[in-house]
């Protein structure tokens, strides 16, 4: 069993990544800020254009420590790896399914139909939570639809159809996800998906906190020397994590979108901590995503966030 450990999330402007010993060591005007032993550490989130040594990259290589680079909004630009582990028959095998249409569709229908249960979770959660508060007939509505397409995703043996019987499913969900923000109405507003970027607060909360579950879902799969990039429902392209994709699908409604509600309607976070872009598009600031990290999509253990 893979034991969960800690995640160190690096958001100080002019941070400098070091290795002293057995220590990660956070640096910023050469003055010493924050040092953890590496055993506490399974991986090392840094936002915006912070600095690390090599001899830090070759301990996180050497000790399967994820080392990912994100810009201050969140998009991924790169990650540090050491050589390949785990099984390569485990990898063969991997590929050589993922080249049978026959169980990509087995295994794809399983993800999908998981996503749809999440999905309707969700909404029934609101339903129990805030029947006074929520659009009941719209979201039993939702719920039933919901249903039907769960049944039609584990029937479905052709990925091209389950492709869109989860996009319906998903324009259904999303459809009434605006109903279930019942605090803060006039600053956090759901009128459908959208990103890159994002239009508004909520698809800036979604966007952000899906690229969190990206990186813990590829980190989980790499730590046991499975590919993140050969999936079966998303296809084969450069850069594309599929399979990470194709994992994470059952846990966006269920972990992701759950906490930005919560985050939401408990009201946690405010309009205080978005911006707007000249460009376009909506960031937030540092205040916002701490809390979002600090909640680390509802996992138990233990997180390390700076600044201090």
């Amino acid at each position: 069993m893979r034991k969960l450990l800690n995640t160190l999330y690096v958001t100080t402007p002019g941070a400098y990544l070091s290795k002293d010993g057995e220590n990660i060591v956070i640096k910023v005007e050469n003055q010493e800020r924050f040092r953890i032993p590496v055993h506490n550490i399974e991986g090392i989130i840094c936002f915006g254009f912070l600095g690390a040594s090599p001899a830090l990259m070759a301990l996180c290589a050497e000790r399967n420590i994820a080392l990912s680079f994100l810009s201050e909004n969140g998009y991924f630009l790169g990650r540090v790896t050491g050589a390949v582990s785990g099984n390569v028959l485990l990898r063969r095998k991997q590929y050589r399914l993922a080249d049978d249409p026959k169980f990509s569709s087995e295994i794809s229908r399983i993800f999908i139909a998981g996503k749809i249960a999440n999905c309707k979770t969700v909404l029934q959660r609101a339903l129990r939570d805030h029947a006074d508060e929520a659009s009941n007939s719209v979201i039993e509505g939702a719920i039933n639809t919901l249903g039907v397409k769960q049944k039609q995703a584990l029937k479905c043996n052709d990925n091209s159809v389950l492709r869109g019987i989860e996009g319906e499913a998903a324009y259904n969900y999303f459809g009434v996800f605006d109903h279930l923000i019942i605090a803060q109405k006039e600053d956090f507003y759901f009128n459908g998906r959208n990103r890159r970027p994002p239009m508004d607060n909520v698809n800036a909360l979604l966007s952000f906190v899906y690229t969190l579950l990206t990186h813990e879902v590829r980190s989980a799969l790499e730590s046991v020397g499975i590919d993140p990039c050969v999936g079966f429902l998303h296809t084969d392209r450069p850069g594309r994590q599929s399979l990470a994709l194709d994992m994470m699908e059952e846990f966006r409604p269920y972990l992701a979108d759950r906490l930005v509600l919560t985050l939401i309607n408990r009201k946690q976070i405010d309009a205080k901590g978005f911006v707007s872009r000249e460009a376009g598009g909506i960031i937030m600031n540092d205040d916002t995503k701490k809390v979002l990290r600090y909640r680390r999509l509802g996992r138990p253990d233990n997180y390390y966030l700076l600044p201090l």
